[in-house]
């Protein structure tokens, strides 16, 4: 039998990125060296890696790669030495233009509580404990992308910001079209978040979304939520909620306040995705919610899991491998579970692990499970 081979573009990033891809790539060894897959990996810069070489935080060549891979898998980027530069070439940009070139409207955040660390939770245990909701981010609309937008100087010598949200038809039930079909395969329940009492963009969000529920998502639970209410109830009783559909700025804050809940940003993946093409391909970017921790960059000491997580998501929605992507999953939790943890998790009583260390004992756990 032959074993599929599969192109991946990895972008290590900045500050943490180098270490956690590192980690990563230690799982993806294994699973090649079991037969199951083969991976041609191709390696690239963007953020402020990409600009230190080419003066721009996103080369054409690197798009270029991205749209020829089966999926991109990207660390992270950013670091205090670019906020300087002029705001077109901040590491930022490249990733946001990544995301618009590929076309990659939906970003699919887990929120999963495992059980061994309920206690790491910022909230008490009894609320998050089981706790699995999935935030899915549209994520190359409104404001982030919204024209026009500038700085611009005023006569009376001030400066005004401005920018735009602005969300159409087909952008909404794309994006929510990706929601219900994920609800269908979970708990058939989806909130829709949006601020419709002050944002008239979210006032079309809100009724976009009804239309698609009435026309093919009538075996769906749907509610509406506005967003500010929903911060609030995500703290309060975070278990209410399944899948939660919102817009691009709305969505960036709410999934990093979600992950809190989870113990440590490091705890965090997530998958971008696009349309389905014509030849069954997908545009898939896989990585981790947290940034570039300049702080502990280079330490050797950050939490790989989210980076590898973003990696078993990979094999789950763009590798066809979701038997193997659990048992990635089965092996984290059995890693955490033995108290083996990096020091953004650590409880009283456990000594703190590196990264690749971290790392080493999935894989080993993966040896004991694959048996």
């Amino acid at each position: 039998m032959s074993v599929p081979v599969r192109k991946i573009l990895s972008l290590a990033g900045d500050g943490i990125g180098t270490e956690v891809m590192t980690a990563t790539r230690r799982v993806m060894d294994w699973f090649q060296s079991t037969g199951r897959v083969k991976f041609e990996i191709t390696e690239g810069l963007i953020g402020g890696a990409s600009y230190d070489v080419h003066k721009v935080p996103l080369t054409d060549d690197t798009i270029k790669q991205a749209m020829a891979s089966d999926a991109v898998l990207l660390a992270c980027i950013g670091g205090p030495q670019y906020d300087t530069l002029p705001y077109e070439l901040r590491p930022e940009r490249g990733l946001l233009r990544l995301r618009k070139e590929m076309g990659l409207f939906a970003n699919l955040r887990p929120a999963i509580v495992m059980d061994a660390l309920a206690a790491a939770s910022s909230l008490k245990a009894d609320l998050v404990r089981g706790l699995d909701i999935m935030i899915v981010r549209e994520l190359i609309g409104g404001a982030y992308f919204g024209e026009p937008r500038g700085i611009e100087n005023l006569p009376n010598g001030a400066r005004r910001g401005y920018n735009t949200m602005a969300y159409a038809t087909h952008e909404i039930q794309r994006v929510a079209r990706a929601a219900f079909e994920l609800a269908r395969k979970r708990n058939k329940r989806l909130c829709s978040v949006d601020k419709a009492n002050v944002l008239e963009a979210s006032v079309v969000w809100r009724d976009e979304v009804t239309k698609l529920h009435k026309a093919e998502y009538a075996d769906i639970e749907l509610s509406h939520m506005y967003v500010d209410n929903c911060a609030m109830q995500l703290v309060r009783t975070p278990k209410q909620f399944d899948v939660i559909l919102t817009e691009n700025l709305f969505g960036d804050i709410l999934s990093d306040l979600a992950s809190m809940m989870t113990g440590s940003l490091g705890m965090l993946p997530s998958a971008s995705l696009g349309a389905v093409a014509a030849d069954g391909r997908q545009a898939a970017l896989y990585e981790p919610v947290h940034g570039s921790a300049p702080d502990i960059a280079g330490k050797g000491i950050a939490n790989p899991l989210a980076m590898i997580s973003s990696f078993g998501m990979m094999l789950k929605y763009s590798l066809g491998m979701g038997a193997e992507a659990d048992l990635l999953d089965k092996a984290m939790q059995n890693v955490l579970s033995a108290g083996i943890r990096t020091g953004d998790i650590i409880e009283p009583g456990q000594t703190p692990v590196s990264t690749n260390a971290m790392a080493d004992a999935i894989v080993a756990e993966l040896k004991k499970l694959a048996k």
